[in-house]
């Protein structure tokens, strides 16, 4: 009689060779793994392009750790700037695990709908504490965490929308979120 096969082992293989079947990317050289501090959230996390889903973590090599929150659509205010008929909102978390201190100056974040980058502006909407970054200039300590709320104009359709955050203009690696709003 064969010894019994250890269920981790068989979700690990399934995981696998559905990953295989689905098309998932394997990471480009030199690109952060994505979910390589948990293993089990890696592929629940990934879409087949590569891109993260909303709300999932992103750790860059420096340390910084940056998560989107779902997207939230809503409607800007007469002040806002630019006018558009429709926005959609977004939570940003950024936190510095690394052993130095980070400048919030440095992050960057651009968007692009339904593949057109030119399509995405910010928007900046005081009358519903959406103030870009209005803390620029901070630096974030090792341990540290800050919330930022960003806004971006959308047509007045469902579209999809594609995020890329990166700490640094510099940096190589971008951590890509995407989905229907």
């Amino acid at each position: 009689m064969a010894p019994p096969r250890t269920p981790k082992l068989l979700i690990a293989a399934c995981s696998l060779l559905l990953a295989a079947a689905c098309g998932v990317p394997a990471p480009e050289k030199g690109a952060a793994v994505l979910g390589a501090d948990t293993p089990a959230q890696g592929l629940a996390a990934t879409h087949a392009e590569g891109d993260l889903a909303f709300g999932a973590p992103h750790r860059f090599a420096t340390g910084v750790t940056i998560s989107v929150s779902a997207p939230k659509a809503f409607r800007p205010s007469a002040s806002a700037y630019p006018q558009s008929p429709r926005a959609v909102a977004f939570g940003i978390e950024v936190t510095n695990a690394g052993e130095g201190t980070y400048r919030l100056s440095g992050l960057s974040v651009t968007g692009e709908v339904d593949g057109e980058t030119a399509a995405v502006k910010q928007v900046v909407d005081p009358v519903q504490g959406y103030n870009g970054i209005a803390d620029a200039g901070k630096d974030v300590a090792p341990g540290r965490s800050v919330q930022l709320n960003l806004a971006f104009a959308v047509p007045d359709r469902p579209v999809r929308l594609r995020l890329q955050v990166r700490p640094s203009p510099s940096e190589p690696v971008a951590a890509k979120y995407c989905g229907k709003v």
